[in-house]
């Protein structure tokens, strides 16, 4: 899956995912391979990426949006760290 996190100011991350993990405003979910699409609002929280060779990583959003569709995730991100 192709993952881009997108801030106001830059394209914060992108590359190929296993899986990605995202702060919904209603509780953290997980999105894997083959989900179906989906937009939902992001609260602020951690975004956990496990990419394609199995590294770990963490980053903390402020709020947005995340888009799932085709194996494609955009998080558009008030801001990213």
């Amino acid at each position: 899956m192709k993952l881009e996190i997108i801030t106001p100011d830059a394209t914060f991350y992108t590359g190929e995912v296993r899986s990605v993990t995202v702060p919904g405003i209603k509780g953290s979910f997980q999105v894997l391979s083959d989900h179906a699409p989906i937009i939902s609002t992001l609260g602020t929280g951690h975004v956990k990426i496990v990419d394609k060779e199995g590294k770990r990583t963490t980053f903390n959003i402020d709020g947005g949006v995340i888009e799932v569709k085709k194996n494609r995730i955009i998080v558009l991100a008030e801001s990213a760290w």
